[in-house]
């Protein structure tokens, strides 16, 4: 089973997303991989804190994985067994030269791995038009991930202001 979990700043979407992961692993007996998508905050405080805080509500069964900028996400996914929480791919497109993501290799990984996938993003559509070339290149790469990601998902869910609301497919899509 794959899960999108969609949400902007601060939407509570991290807190869904593993509480779904949290499910995922006692359904199945173990714990849970957590995929670090972004830096571990060395030389910012604010971005340390907010990892801190996400550290700190993990169980203590699982397991941390980091791909930082730069990583081979489908790769890593491949390599994992059981239930894995990916967050996020908003951190982990930044993280790419470019903002290249190669799409169909990280779905064609999430449809292959053998355990509960969650997969959290932002969503970027919702908020102001970004002003500059580098914010509108990044709007569009992680918005055109996120809808690839749907297609591939088995659930999508959009989480706003705490609360959860299920996406359903398109009329005529697959």
């Amino acid at each position: 089973m794959i899960t999108l979990v969609l949400g902007g700043t601060r939407s509570g979407k991290s807190e869904v997303a593993e509480s779904l992961a949290e499910a995922a692993a006692a359904a199945a007996g173990g714990g849970v991989a957590y995929v670090a998508t972004g830096p571990s905050g060395e030389g910012d405080a604010a971005w340390a804190a907010r990892v801190a805080r996400h550290r700190a509500r993990r169980p203590d069964g699982w397991t941390t994985v980091e791909a930082g900028p730069g990583a081979d996400l489908p790769a890593l996914l491949a390599a994992l067994e059981g239930p894995a929480l990916v967050d996020s791919l908003g951190t982990w497109l930044a993280g790419r030269e470019d903002l290249a993501a190669d799409a169909g290799a990280l779905c064609a990984a999430l449809a292959a791995r053998r355990g509960d996938t969650v997969v959290v993003s932002e969503e970027v559509g919702l908020g102001v038009h970004p002003p500059t070339a580098v914010g509108r290149a990044f709007a569009d790469a992680l918005g055109t991930l996120n809808r690839t990601v749907a297609d591939a998902a088995d659930r999508v869910l959009l989480v706003v202001a705490g609360r959860v609301l299920p996406l359903d497919r398109p009329p005529g899509a697959g």
